[in-house]
């Protein structure tokens, strides 16, 4: 195969492998109770609205992953680090970052579950957070 050819042929595989890339990327993290998250560059994480499960299945949702893919203590903090809405990874959804690291943030004790992903600072300690994940086991029944 001359040179030029054998050259093209590498770019046509290198640029297939990135167009597959982003949408195995995209399918992230499927939490306990089937909530995508999906890591943002720095350790953040989001959290994609769905399962009809509201804020409690979101904090669910990011303790399993801080447990599961990030290895956090169930003592460790999780964080809110930007408020829900518009996802910044799947286009036309919502959710919401979160975090282990409290830096820049101004941490909030969570006292009112169903607001608490709309506040960045917002947090609950991983096994907390993991508890609310009995919801989507008694619903899943």
């Amino acid at each position: 195969m001359p040179r030029t050819h054998h050259n093209a042929l590498i770019f046509g595989l290198v640029l297939a492998g990135v167009g597959l890339a982003a949408p195995l990327a995209a399918q992230g993290y499927r939490a306990e109770n089937r909530v995508t998250v999906n890591p943002l560059p720095g350790g953040s994480f989001e959290v994609i609205e769905g399962g009809g499960y509201g804020a409690r299945g979101m904090w669910c949702a990011a303790a399993d992953y801080a447990r599961d893919v990030l290895g956090a203590r169930g003592t460790a903090r999780v964080y809110v680090k930007r408020a829900r809405g518009p996802s910044q990874t799947v286009p036309g959804r919502k959710g919401a970052v979160f975090t282990l690291d409290p830096t820049g943030l101004d941490p909030v004790p969570v006292t009112i579950t169903g607001s608490s992903t709309r506040r960045p600072g917002s947090n609950l300690s991983v096994d907390h957070a993991y508890s609310f994940c009995a919801d989507s086991r008694l619903s899943n029944r």
